[in-house]
């Protein structure tokens, strides 16, 4: 700490970026990174916390919620403005220049994104597969299911801001999101990030 204390010590209204490890234990039970804020924080320094998700953790419903969930425990472990992003948008939605290419993970309708950008608890609860299967749920899992329902409609803390690098626009909002949470830039107006709607989908798409 002394030695990174050292080193930001020369910046004064710079915007600085910490690219951290993804290991997810680093952020629910490790102590460092909390330390890391705490000291951060302790220099004056304005911080807050852009956890990216992975849009392969929109193939499934039960991986999707996984990633909630740790993001929610991180969320609570290092107790700083938090943004959560869904990455990689681009592979899950199709190229304008390539309107015959699907993403990665298959296209997807603007109404099925918005149901894990604004995580809906009832996903779970829904069979399993792509919601037209009659498939029941496990009844082993029914009852922890249940309970992970209750947990995340209790504490509506996750939503997802959609990040694809080919848009410039979705990259603006994600910045626009992060500045207003640290109220980055004091000689500047504030401004609030502008809500998502159905046309941003439009344009993505």
């Amino acid at each position: 700490m002394d030695w990174l204390e050292e080193e930001v010590g020369e910046y004064e209204d710079d915007y600085l970026i910490i690219d951290c490890p993804g290991q997810i234990e680093l952020y629910t039970h490790h102590p460092f990174l909390s330390t890391l804020v705490k000291n951060l924080q302790r220099l004056g320094m304005r911080t807050s916390a852009v956890y990216l998700l992975e849009s392969q953790f929109m193939e499934d419903k039960y991986k999707f919620f996984s990633g909630v969930l740790s993001a929610m425990s991180a969320m609570v472990n290092l107790e700083v403005p938090w943004i959560n992003v869904m990455s990689k948008m681009d592979l899950v939605l199709p190229n304008p220049e390539e309107p015959a290419a699907g993403g990665r993970n298959g296209l997807r309708t603007r109404r099925n994104i918005a149901r894990y950008l604004d995580p809906d608890p009832l996903l779970l609860a829904a069979p399993h597969g792509n919601g037209d299967e009659e498939n029941s749920v496990n009844p082993r899992f029914h009852a922890l299911n249940q309970a992970l329902v209750q947990l995340i409609e209790d504490h509506p803390l996750v939503t997802f801001l959609p990040l694809d690098l080919t848009n410039p626009d979705s990259i603006e909002n994600v910045l626009s999101h992060i500045d207003y949470t640290m109220q980055y830039g004091e000689d500047e107006e504030p401004k609030e990030p502008r809500d998502l709607d159905e046309g941003d989908f439009a344009e993505m798409e």
